[in-house]
């Protein structure tokens, strides 16, 4: 279907999606929530894209929630909720997220980054969840992913104060993986996916899952959980020509079986 806040191109199996409201800063309006959630959907049914690369077209990543746009909404509307669906629409994609993340990441836009899996950012990027100054909270999971990122304790200086913090600092607290030159970020980003892409898709599948479930169970059934994709991995095509291409010193050629 056509958008018109979003941009999408593929290369090969490496998927580019462009937060495109440069104009507001890429803030999420009720149009860009919608059709975020819509190209979510798209992509989901599908099996030829392994790795999607998010950024924001402009000067920032994203500002978060569209403040203009909300104050004029009466309380209770579906925004934030609709807000909080297509994060974790994104973290549960049954591919690799990345997020390439200069300027602000701020808000709702701290979220998405955090939904993704991994994180590229720019010397330039800023993080934040400043909803506490506007009398609200985090609520596209900001309350319970940035703590798993970072910690407890520094999770709630920045939600209590609401202040930003650079990329550096994101970097040593670990809500970022790699920082880089302005200039050199979609080439970092992309360079991270082609390195994904030589990778095993099923094995990266499980890896995911096993982390996505293990952090809202026990350890035990984390480790259950686990095992039985173990057991997979071990019956797999791909993990016979690892193996094989390992003995063998040659690049494998992995297929997704």
């Amino acid at each position: 279907m056509p958008y018109e806040t979003i941009l999408y191109e593929q290369e090969g199996a490496l998927g580019i999606l462009t937060l495109n409201r440069p104009h507001r800063l890429n803030a999420l309006s009720r149009q860009l929530v919608q059709e975020l959630d819509a190209f979510l959907g798209e992509i989901e049914r599908q099996r030829e894209v392994r790795v999607l690369i998010l950024r924001g077209e402009g000067r920032a990543f994203c500002a978060g929630a569209d403040i203009k746009e909300m104050a004029e909404e009466e309380p209770g509307v579906a925004l934030p909720r609709a807000t909080t669906r297509i994060a974790t629409r994104l973290e549960n994609l049954p591919l690799i997220t990345i997020a390439a993340v200069h300027g602000y990441a701020v808000g709702g836009g701290c979220e998405l980054a955090m939904a993704c899996d991994l994180r590229v950012a720019s010397e330039d990027a800023q993080f934040g969840q400043p909803e506490v100054k506007l009398g609200i909270l985090p609520g596209a999971g900001g309350t319970q992913r940035l703590p798993r990122l970072i910690g407890i304790g520094r999770a709630k200086e920045l939600m209590y104060i609401g202040d930003f913090i650079d990329a550096r600092t994101a970097l040593a607290w670990g809500l970022v993986n790699r920082v880089v030159p302005r200039e050199r970020l979609m080439e970092e980003a992309k360079a991270l996916a082609q390195v994904l892409l030589q990778r095993p898709p099923l094995a990266l599948a499980l890896i995911k899952s096993c982390v996505q479930v293990g952090m809202q169970t026990d350890l035990h059934s984390a480790l259950e959980y686990e095992a039985r994709c173990s057991t997979i991995l071990h019956a797999s095509e791909d993990r016979r020509e690892g193996m094989r291409a390992f003995v063998e010193k040659r690049p494998p050629v992995f297929q997704g079986r």
